[in-house]
C-alpha cells in the first residue's frame, strides 16, 4: 500500500480484520459512513449477500448494516466507503461478472473497491484466498443491484 491516509487506513482495517479472525463473536470492522442515497443502495446489497464467499460461511460484524465477513481468515465487505485515494480517471479496471473493480495490495491481501456505480463497495481478501479476485465471482450478483454509471472500460 501506498503511504497515503487511505492506503494506511485499507491496511489497518484489512490487518484489523486478519488479528482478530482467531477471536470468537462479532468482526470488528470500521464502519463506513455512505450518505443517504449510498445507505440506500448498500441495504439492498446487503440483503442479497451470499451466504458463503469461496465456501467460506459468512460470520456476524458488529456492523451487519453495512459490512459482512466470511470464513477464517475472514473475507470482508464494507458497503458505502469512500473513493479509494489512489483511483484516478486513469487507473486500471478489471471486471467480475459484469462489476468494475479497482485493486490495491493490502497488508495480508488485496482490496478490491467497486468502480462506476453510485457506491462504493470494498472487498478485502486474505491471500490464503489466492487467488483472491476469486471471490468477486461470489459478490458480484448482489453488488449488481446498484446500476452502472460508468462502465468499466
Amino acid at each position: 500500500m501506498g503511504s497515503s491516509p487511505r492506503g494506511r487506513l485499507l491496511a489497518a482495517a484489512l490487518a484489523g480484520v486478519l488479528a482478530l479472525s482467531a477471536c470468537t463473536g462479532p468482526y470488528e470492522l470500521p464502519s463506513p459512513s455512505p450518505d443517504p442515497d449510498e445507505l440506500r443502495w448498500c441495504e439492498q446489497v446487503m440483503a442479497a449477500l451470499p451466504e458463503t464467499v469461496l465456501d467460506a460461511t459468512r460470520g456476524e460484524t458488529t456492523a451487519p448494516e453495512l459490512t459482512a465477513v466470511w470464513g477464517d481468515p475472514p473475507i470482508s465487505l464494507r458497503c458505502g466507503v469512500d473513493k479509494p485515494k489512489r483511483l484516478e480517471p486513469g487507473s486500471e479496471c478489471f471486471e467480475v461478472n459484469h462489476v468494475g473493480w479497482f485493486a490495491e495490495e493490502g497488508r495480508g491481501g488485496m482490496v478490491f473497491t467497486t468502480i462506476g456505480r453510485p457506491v462504493y463497495i470494498e472487498v478485502g481478501v486474505p491471500t490464503a484466498y489466492a487467488p483472491e479476485a476469486n471471490a468477486l465471482v461470489d459478490v458480484a450478483e448482489a453488488v449488481s443491484i446498484v446500476p452502472v454509471e460508468q462502465p468499466c472500460v
